[in-house]
Formats: structure tokens, C-alpha cells, sequence
């Protein structure tokens, strides 16, 4: 693994003694609005970051400021200036963002089962 990736991931290790992707994974998306703000702007395309929050009802600016923050830093989304005035700025996922695509797909798959199965239990 490259010291690159390794200064972006947790230092755990699994059992063989090898850097865990697991932990690795669940530290760059693992935050709780991380992945739901992946999923829009994989549903959604580029957004400004009021239409973001507009699509993410109960995130509050500072944490939706700080999720852009920290998913930015970790290479997973992109922040453009579109405009100065009025100053606009643009979020989009980086190719790394956008590869997570098939795990949001199966967490949005197994969540929408769980959801299913828990609502039947009632």
C-alpha cells in the first residue's frame, strides 16, 4: 500500500497483519453523513451546497461544511468555484467519489431490505 493511501486511512490491521480495507473504507465514507452525501451527488450530479442541503433534510450547514471538508481532503469530492459574484461554489464526486458507486448501491439495496423486513415486523 503507499504511504499516500496509508496517511488517508486508519492504521488498523486485520489479523494477517496487512492494512485492513474494511477499516480502511469505513474511515473515508464511515462518518453518518458521508455516504448519503456521496448517494446525491451520485443521484444528483454537481450541486451547489444549498441544493445539497436541500437534499439532505435534517444535516445542519456546519456538519454539511464540515462532511464537504473532510470528504474534499480525502479526495472523494470536488469543490469549484463556478462563480465570484454572486460567489457559488460546486460539489462534485472525483473519480475516487464517484468509484464508490456499487457501495452505496448495495448499502441503499440492503438498507431498503432491512427497512422492508423491520416494517413487517410491526
Amino acid at each position: 500500500m503507499s504511504n499516500e493511501v496509508e496517511k488517508t486511512c486508519v492504521a488498523s490491521w486485520c489479523a494477517d497483519d496487512d492494512w485492513c480495507s474494511v477499516t480502511c473504507t469505513a474511515h473515508l465514507i464511515g462518518k453518518k453523513w458521508h455516504p448519503v452525501i456521496v448517494h446525491r451527488l451520485l443521484e444528483r450530479g454537481p450541486l451547489g451546497f444549498n441544493a445539497l442541503k436541500a437534499e439532505i433534510d435534517d444535516i445542519s450547514a456546519t456538519v454539511l461544511s464540515s462532511s464537504l471538508e473532510d470528504l474534499s481532503e480525502n479526495g472523494l469530492v470536488n469543490r469549484a468555484i463556478v462563480s465570484e459574484k454572486p460567489f457559488r461554489v460546486e460539489y462534485s464526486l472525483t473519480e475516487h467519489g464517484a468509484s464508490l458507486e456499487p457501495v452505496i448501491e448495495a448499502m441503499d439495496e440492503w438498507g431498503n431490505g432491512y427497512l422492508r423486513e423491520t416494517s413487517s415486523r410491526d
